[in-house]
């Protein structure tokens, strides 16, 4: 029978996705990913190389699911604020792929798969100019400030036990951590606006 190199890979990505996420790239273990994927971990160092280029393998796929998943469309402040909840509503649904973007952050000098990932930044740059009509500079820092909003929520849980009462249902917390976000971006937009306007 041929060995399914497709599925293997498919596994180890996923496995390297929980096990990364988790203890980020000098804490893995090509081991521990192996054995979650029921795999020689051979099969690794054979298909992706070294651990950080293993490491920057797991970070693209996330990527491109991610990319693939939200986008940004629409017209007016309620574009913004749309693509900020989505973004949120990924992000809890997927929190591996946001815990791996923090640990990129930390353990590596220049970003995964850069080409692909400024190309898809631009292209968020432009929806939010054709939504909104502000500059290029405005557009960027409030996409930034999007990002930073809904990817914070989940890499900062231990945060928000001090601030939120201890017996909240999480789901209700999320619920209302995402009402919080959607309407301070769109707050951002609005001032935004109206700063290019006075300019």
């Amino acid at each position: 029978m041929a060995w399914d190199t497709e599925r293997t890979r498919r596994l180890l990505l996923e496995a390297g996705a929980e096990e990364f996420s988790a203890f980020g790239l000098a804490g893995g273990r090509v081991d521990r990913i192996a054995a979650k994927a029921g795999v020689n971990k051979e099969r690794i160092y054979q298909y992706f190389g070294k651990k950080e280029a293993f490491f920057s393998a797991v970070v693209e796929s996330e990527l491109t699911a991610s990319l693939a998943a939200v986008e940004l469309s629409g017209d007016g402040v309620s574009a913004v604020a749309d693509y900020a909840g989505r973004r949120f509503d990924y992000q809890r649904t997927h929190p591996a792929f946001t815990r791996l973007l923090f640990w990129e952050g930390l353990e590596l000098e220049e970003p995964v798969a850069e080409e692909t990932r400024r190309k898809h930044a631009q292209a968020l740059v432009a929806g939010a100019r054709k939504a909104t009509d502000l500059s290029v500079a405005d557009a960027q820092e409030l996409l930034i400030t999007v990002i930073t909003l809904v990817d914070g929520w989940v890499t900062l849980q231990t945060a928000d036990r001090l601030f939120s009462p201890p017996r909240s249902r999480r789901d209700d917390r999320d619920s209302r951590r995402r009402e919080f976000i959607v309407m301070t971006v769109e707050a951002a937009t609005h001032a935004a606006i109206a700063r290019t306007d006075r300019t």
